[in-house]
């Protein structure tokens, strides 16, 4: 919990420090705006439904992000002394007393390591399998909603995009209408444009962030998978002979 605590604060600096800096103005002392002011100002000035899909996409995103680091967190698991205590469990206790271990142990090695235990009887090979399927089943529930993740990033900046678009169209029409290219005429049009791009941007950053540590944590718990898998079977063969 104290890496997600971490992670979410240096997020909430970058985002919020980018998009002060982004609309930051010169302002005199009698129109000086506060953060928050100037951020609903932004917000508004950026047409609300395309702002307003894009801050959903953040909100969704975010809260994929967060739970899946909380699973993860939650099934990191301490292999070195997982394998130490199976393997007394195995010499003093036998199967059962090892299996008890990965009852009482939370994460997915403790559940693959209980699975190729309860194979045991059928032969080593047997239980080589039972651990091989299971990882199969761990690993996906360790990647569940990630590809949501990776679709909020890659919908921001096209939602931005396509505001950009919008405003763009909305600016050549006030030319139309005016028949003047002066830029008071364009300058609704081009800030709409402008703005939500910067935050489909913005909300595209925050998430891809989260998605490589998020990527990172289940390649690290699947090596540490993998090679906990080994050693078990290497215990069991032992324990075999």
């Amino acid at each position: 919990m104290k890496k997600v605590v971490n992670v979410l604060s240096v997020t909430g600096f970058m985002f919020f420090g980018a998009i002060q800096s982004t609309f930051a103005q010169e302002a005199t002392a009698e129109e000086s705006r506060t953060f928050h002011q100037e951020l609903k100002l932004r917000f508004i000035e950026g047409d609300p439904q395309f702002m307003g899909i894009v801050l959903v996409a953040l909100i969704l995103g975010l809260a994929i992000a967060i739970e899946r680091i909380i699973y993860l967190n939650m099934a990191t698991t301490n292999t070195k002394k997982l394998v130490a205590s199976v393997d007394d469990a195995l010499s003093s206790g036998g199967i059962e007393a090892a299996k008890e271990v990965c009852r009482n142990t939370k994460g997915p090695i403790a559940s693959i390591f209980y699975q190729g235990l309860d194979r045991v009887d059928e032969g080593v090979e047997a239980a080589e399998k039972a651990v091989v399927s299971y990882g199969g089943v761990q690993m996906g529930l360790l990647e569940k909603n990630i590809s949501w993740l990776s679709l909020f990033i890659a919908l921001a900046p096209m939602l931005g995009f396509m505001g950009t678009v919008i405003g763009m169209i909305k600016a050549f029409d006030m030319i139309a209408v005016a028949n003047d290219i002066s830029p008071g005429v364009v300058a609704v049009g081009i800030k709409v444009a402008l703005l939500t791009t910067v935050f489909g941007l913005i909300v595209a950053i925050i998430l891809q962030i989260f998605y490589n540590f998020i990527v990172s944590k289940v390649d690290s718990i699947v090596n540490n998978m993998e090679d906990a898998s080994i050693q078990l079977i290497d215990l069991l063969v032992k324990y075999k002979k």
